[in-house]
Formats: structure tokens, sequence, C-alpha cells
């Protein structure tokens, strides 16, 4: 990796799109830890000192995908994560609509419509998002044991210029990663997601050194580096299907005749049936902070709220296995899948073409999927259960984190390797 890094600076285009990203990430990181306009940045900072800002579960996903600026109310708080759900939601639509679907099938044309649709979603769930944010914090719910005011001014117009100025920020965060995806090296919005994730890292290790001792967060890292090691075997992991391709006569020309594979990967649902198993198990947080019924309260706090206890370990787990069956489910066709074989005269060896295809083909995924599944189950879920063993504080190699962190790194250098392989192939007479 260090050396395809080290051969793209060498190479003077490649340079300028890297130090291209690198400035973009900059400016992110910076706008990140700039306050918005009415918060007290002294109150933020007591109460993000608490233990209970440490502890907090309701956003801690947001906030993780902000690297941190959600809760001190920076211009960026919301991050990206309204890019990521209006994501999701249209690729779900997708599958619902007719029409969404016919825009997927148009090619480059619909696919920038479908872009177009998610810019507008993601502003209206930025929006949502972050007048909610600012009433907890205007309403002292953000940080509950913490009594300092966070936005000293709760008139209207200050409020809503807040509200205002973290929604610009979503856009903003929006138009870099497309940036860095036109201009840059890698996919904008993945690698604004790992920059985030990556700079929680070196205070989450301070953390755990200073409360849990050195020895612990000796086992820590040792833990996270054998974590990473097995999420990159498994991400690169795949069942390759053999496909062959008949050969055709179109004039006097001979076409196909070909082998070739079809590649599905052991995680084949990726990081959403984490995103969507979290965002559901934050529901009952959320409910019993506007319910004030104190059994449902009481319920919450002793099993939803703690991230180490049995029943939110077994729920989280089934949650994820539940959802990567569904997500599965919704994004690989084998009926579409195999309708294009058979129209491009391919098929796999040993099967017939058409229905006993898609069957095969829903066979394997079937198989592969539950493997799969369980490597999010425990990736996500063992770090939650080391919770007493770093004393509470949050386990900096969290599953989400992770996978995340090593999908983005793998494809980012898959690019750059890809574009050092064009600008230095050498001809066959050379």
């Amino acid at each position: 990796m260090l050396t395809a890094f080290t051969r793209a600076f060498r190479t003077p285009d490649l340079r300028k799109k890297l130090l291209f990203t690198v400035g973009i990430v900059v400016l992110f990181r910076f706008g990140s830890v700039m306050p918005s306009p009415g918060v007290s940045t002294r109150a933020v900072n007591t109460c993000l000192n608490s233990a209970s800002a440490d502890s907090s579960n309701v956003y801690s996903l947001i906030n993780l995908f902000s690297g941190g600026a959600l809760l001190q109310l920076s211009i960026f708080a919301l991050g990206i994560m309204p890019y990521i759900t209006s994501s999701i939601i249209i690729q779900l639509l997708v599958v619902v609509i007719p029409r969404l679907e016919q825009l997927k099938k148009e090619g480059s044309s619909g696919e920038q419509k479908l872009t177009q649709y998610t810019r507008y979603l993601t502003i209206a769930l930025g929006v949502l998002q972050a007048t909610g944010i600012v009433a907890l914090a205007r309403s002292g719910r953000l940080f509950p044991s913490c009594s300092a005011a966070i936005i000293p001014d709760t008139s209207l117009f200050r409020v809503a210029t807040i509200v205002i100025m973290m929604t610009a920020g979503t856009s903003v965060i929006m138009w870099m990663g497309e940036l860095i995806t036109a201009r840059g090296v890698g996919n904008g919005m993945s690698l604004l997601i790992f920059t985030s994730i990556a700079a929680r890292l070196p205070s989450e290790g301070t953390r755990i050194l200073r409360v849990a001792g050195g020895v612990v967060f000796s086992l820590v890292i040792l833990l996270g580096i054998a974590i990473m090691v097995f999420v990159v075997f498994v991400e690169q992991s795949q069942r390759r299907i053999p496909v062959q391709y008949a050969k055709r006569l179109i004039g006097r020309r001979m076409y196909g005749g070909t082998s070739t594979y079809l590649p599905i990967k052991v995680n084949q649902a990726g990081i959403i049936p984490v995103i969507f198993a979290s965002s559901l198990l934050q529901l009952p947080q959320l409910a019993g902070q506007v319910w004030s019924n104190q059994g449902f309260q009481d319920f919450e706090q002793r099993y939803l709220s703690r991230g180490d206890h049995p029943l939110y370990l077994v729920t989280y787990f089934a949650l994820i296995i539940a959802f990567t069956y569904f997500y599965v489910a919704i994004t690989f066709n084998p009926t579409e899948v195999a309708d294009n074989m058979k129209k491009y005269g391919g098929f796999i060896p040993g099967i017939r073409p058409g229905n006993p295809t898609a069957e095969y083909l829903k066979h394997v995924l079937d198989r592969i999927t539950l493997p799969g599944s369980l490597f999010l189950g425990v990736i996500t879920v063992l770090p939650l259960a080391l919770l007493n063993l770093t004393k509470d504080q949050p386990f900096p190699f969290a599953g989400t984190s992770v996978l995340i962190m090593v999908g983005v790194g793998l494809e980012t250098v898959k690019q750059i390797e890809s574009q050092l392989m064009l600008r230095n192939y050498e001809g066959f007479l050379r």
C-alpha cells in the first residue's frame, strides 16, 4: 500500500489529485471543529467532559460519522449522515417504485436524476435532523446530566440561524464529497466518513490509556489489529461462479466463446445492515426521552441503554442477521442476473439458462449470506462486549468503524493502483 502511494506522488497528475483530496479533507476537518453561531463553546466543552457525554448511545452513530462534530454543535455537526440515509432510502424506493426503477435502467441520465433526488432528500433530512438536535440542546436533553446553557440565546431567530447553518454545512459536505469523486482520488463520501472515524481514534485511545492503564491499552491495540486483519480477509473473500459465453456469428465475425466468472462477496451487504440495526435500537432510547412512562424508561435504561447487556447484544446480533438477508434480497436480483446472462449468451456450466440459473444463484446467495451476516454480527457485537475491559470507555476499533475504514482504505488503494497501471502500462513489443 505504501509503495502505491509513493509511486502515485511521483506521477504529476496523480500527485495533484492526491493533494486536492488532502486539501478537501483538511477543510472538512476545519469545519467539523468550527462552532455554529450562537453556541457556547465553553458550555459544550464542559458537557463533553462529563461522564454522560462519553456514554451516550442515542446519538453515537451520527456522532461517529460526524467525527465527534455532532456533540460539539459545529457547522458540520450533521456530517455525512443525512446523505447516507437519503442514499439508503432512494435505494429502497428504487425496488418499490417502478418509475425510479426505470430511471436506474436508463443509464447515466437516469443515475443523474436519482442523484438529484438524493440531494433534495439530503437537504430535507438535514433540516429535520438539525431541528431535532438544536431542540434537544435548547431544552437541555442533549446532555441530560449537564446544566450548562449550550445555547444561551434561545430566541426563534437564533435557533433558526443554527439550523440553517447546520443544513448548509451538510450541503457543503455533500459538495466536497462530489468534488473528491470528480477531481480527486477515491469515492468522496466514503473518504469523508473515513476521515471522521479516523479523527476519533487518537482521543478514544488516549482516554482508554488514562482510565484503564497501559496493559489494557496494549491489549486493545493488539485486539484491534487482529480485528482489522480478520475484516480485510473477509472483505476480500468472494465466491466466483464460472460463466461461459457461447460463440455467436454476427455478420462475418465470431463473437463470444470466452470464460469469466460472477463474483459474489461474502459480505455482500456491506455496512448497511449495521446502520439499520443501530438505528432501530436507538428508537426505544429516543422514545424513552419523549414518553414519560417510568416503567418503560426503567426497562430501557436497564436492558437497552448499556451496550454490554446480554439482551442488548442478542437483539443487536439478531437484527444484523435479519437486515443482512433483507438488504441482500433487495439489492441482488438472481432472476435479473440470469436474464442478462441469457440475453448475451452466457451460462453457468452444468446449469440450464433461465429459471434454473436464477434458482442456482439464489441457492448460492442464501448459503454465502449466512457467514457474511455472522461476520457482521460478531465484528459489531464483540467490541460492545468488551466495555468491561475498557472500563466503560468506547472501544476505538468498533465494528462499524473498522468495517468502514477497511472497506474505504482497500477501495482507495485499488483505485490508485488501477490508475498507476494505466499510466505505467508497457506494451507487448516493449
